[in-house]
């Protein structure tokens, strides 16, 4: 058996030791054209872990891929800027609407990395019927007449808007680093607490009404007031936080003449 193994003719496999070497180069040049380079990005589809601001980036974020960003001056008037900060669990808006009544729960840090949209825009919407329905119904049973609201979604939403893009400019122009996204998302959790506080301005009492309304008006300016001071920790914008805070309550202050008079 052993002289078998021997004497196997290996004339035949004299050719094939040649051809290794050609083989062995051509799959290393495959292998080399399939490795990414180092500055090749990741394709859109695919989130970005771990995201260079700490926080996640969902799939398809405005910050990888073809979509413009939210704060870049092409991504304002994009509405697929807008889609990510949409993508967002119940629990996650349940949590944050928890912070937003008790403002010590630190709102800031729970929306570092991952504001949305989603939270102050069905804040807002809800805030508007409250308004609109209980207004109407508020001044009926003091006035014992009723007077049609068609204000409240122009105040809510414009308010929900404006202010916060108004505030993103003005830190900008002050050299502040500020997120647009994230100064709606704060701006709109601000809007929850007038939620619960329009069902108690329903009670035909004026005294009780001005009680809860600067209740609601002063938690909600603090809440405005600790977060919009945690963005601009370490600069003198005081003037600006004060601002947002006087102007919280001033809404506040609105609802009640406007809407509960």
């Amino acid at each position: 058996m052993e002289e078998g193994y021997t004497s196997l003719p290996t004339s035949h496999l004299l050719g094939s030791v040649p051809v290794l070497k050609p083989l062995k180069l051509l799959v290393q040049a495959v292998i080399a054209e399939e490795k990414p380079s180092a500055g090749a990005t990741l394709p859109a589809n695919l989130q970005v872990f771990p995201p260079g601001n700490g926080g996640y980036i969902p799939p398809e974020s405005p910050l990888g891929g073809e979509e413009q960003a939210a704060n870049n001056w092409k991504g304002f008037c994009s509405l697929s800027s807008y889609t990510p900060y949409f993508d967002v669990d119940t629990d996650v808006v349940v949590s944050r609407i928890i912070s937003s009544v008790y403002p010590m729960d630190d709102f800031s840090r729970k929306i570092d990395g991952s504001p949305d949209l989603y939270g102050p825009v069905w804040i807002s919407a809800t805030l508007v019927f409250m308004l609109a329905a209980l207004g109407n119904y508020g001044t009926y049973l003091i006035q014992k007449r009723s007077e049609p609201n068609d204000w409240a979604a122009c105040v809510v939403f414009g308010y929900a808007v404006a202010v916060p893009a108004a505030f993103y400019f003005l830190l900008q122009y002050f050299g502040l680093n500020a997120n647009l996204v994230r100064l709606w998302c704060m701006w709109g959790y601000s809007l929850f607490i007038f939620i619960p506080a329009s069902l108690f301005l329903v009670v035909p009492s004026e005294i009780f009404r001005w009680i809860i309304i600067i209740l609601a008006g002063s938690a909600s300016s603090w809440f405005v007031y600790l977060n919009l001071k945690v963005s601009t920790e370490g600069s003198d914008a005081t003037p600006l936080v004060v601002s947002a805070l006087a102007l919280q309550f001033a809404l506040a202050l609105f609802i009640k003449i406007f809407f509960f008079s």
